[in-house]
């Protein structure tokens, strides 16, 4: 008998949504014509390319003009970021977050040794929940403060930021704003018409459509410097034949986003918040990161003390359950999350931290299989730990514990 595959690593990708294949297969054999061509054949495959625009457009309160089509969140990232340095040259100030998804994080960082520090990066902290200091983010910004990046919500925990209001307090000091909102689009709503936010990154592959494509919003208005130079697609500001297949699907997957958002803020909630519970109630020394309501309804990221979050994984995955420790982009490092460190976790907890992150595709089957199955196995590694038995050694029922969970 096979194993199941229990699939809770959405915020790593998403499983394309039948509906978004079926939508997509035309476009690689019958439907191949190139959408900028003069013939009728090339040009109904452009006229679909604008349908895709107007259901991005619909899903985030944009207008289809604001929006270019990119490989992936990174390359959107990237794009806002080096635009706004190349729009005011003689600003060399970035403001950013200890807890940004690395396609951010490790360009900002990247940046200020390219240049020999001439770039200055401002990472803010963040509390033991997650969240920033509004107040700490208004100071940290200067007169030289060319763009703020910061992720909608964060990939690890789920955690949201004020992001439209941060956006309101850079504008109001002429600073351009820039969101990865790549987790949050589909799962939150999100209303763009009268918002202060300059740049927004979208990746397709998080909301059930193909890897390989995103979406970069540029505010109507907002300088702009392209990223890749070439042919006149996205009206010059993006070079390149269109991913016309990989467009398709996002913007049929956003269509199905928008039906779905009551869905995801209910019954994928619900579920999450039933493992969430389970698993913290079945588990003794185990604590949530992150922030119990400002967050994703899929995402639930829990330590458990004195266990390594690798070995945890191993053993899921003999049972078929797919989870992570972290961002994907940073899996096969040894370090204990970036994210979690910025947070404060001890280090025996921050070490054994493992994120579920579910979609509308989960069941309820599936959240008693992972706790029914989870427990057990943080009871074996535990008792095969000697920094485990170290610290409850003389220990009964939690007497005397020299862990620092809660």
């Amino acid at each position: 008998m096979s194993t199941p595959v229990v699939y809770m690593d959405n915020n790593a990708t998403t499983k394309v949504a039948p509906e978004v294949l079926a939508e997509m297969m035309p476009y690689f054999s019958e439907l191949y014509g190139n959408p900028s061509s003069m013939h009728t054949f090339g040009g109904q495959v452009g006229k679909k390319l604008a349908n895709a625009r107007q259901q991005i457009a619909s899903l985030i309160g944009a207008s289809t003009d604001e929006l270019l089509f990119t490989s992936c969140g990174t390359e959107s990232d990237s794009t806002a970021i080096l635009s706004a340095l190349q729009s005011f040259p003689e600003r060399r100030h970035i403001v950013t977050t200890r807890v940004e998804h690395p396609a951010v994080k490790n360009l900002c960082e990247h940046l200020d040794k390219l240049t020999g520090h001439k770039h200055r990066v401002t990472q803010l902290p963040v509390d033991r929940e997650g969240r920033l200091d509004l107040k700490q983010y208004e100071e940290s910004l200067a007169e030289d403060t060319a763009i703020v990046s910061v992720m909608w919500a964060n990939n690890e925990t789920g955690v949201l930021f004020p992001v439209e209001e941060m956006a309101r307090i850079a504008k109001s000091r002429g600073i351009l704003f820039h969101t990865d909102a790549v987790q949050a689009v589909g799962k939150v709503p999100i209303d763009l018409s009268g918002s202060a936010i300059d740049f927004l990154s979208i990746s397709g592959h998080k909301l059930h459509a193909p890897k390989g494509i995103g979406v970069l919003y540029v505010r109507r208005g907002t300088p702009f410097v392209p990223f890749l130079i070439g042919g006149h697609q996205e009206k010059g500001r993006r070079g390149g034949t269109e991913n016309v297949a990989a467009i398709i699907a996002l913007g049929k997957a956003c269509e199905l986003a928008a039906s779905r958002m009551e869905e995801e803020n209910t019954r994928v909630k619900a579920l999450r918040d039933k493992l969430e519970n389970g698993l913290l109630t079945a588990i003794p020394h185990a604590m949530l990161n992150g922030h119990k309501e400002e967050r994703l309804p899929n995402t639930t990221n829990i330590s458990f003390e004195y266990v390594e979050g690798e070995a945890i994984l191993l053993h899921l995955d003999q049972f078929g359950i797919c989870a992570s420790s972290g961002s994907a982009c940073t899996s096969g490092s040894l370090e204990p999350s970036h994210v979690l460190r910025a947070m404060g976790v001890p280090f025996t907890a921050a070490h054994g931290s493992v994120r579920l992150s579910l979609s509308v595709y989960n069941t309820e089957a599936e959240a008693d299989y992972v706790l029914e199955k989870l427990p057990p196995i943080i009871e074996k590694l535990r008792a095969m730990s000697p920094f485990w038995q170290s610290a409850h050694k003389g220990s009964v029922g939690g007497a005397s514990c020299k862990c620092q969970c809660s």
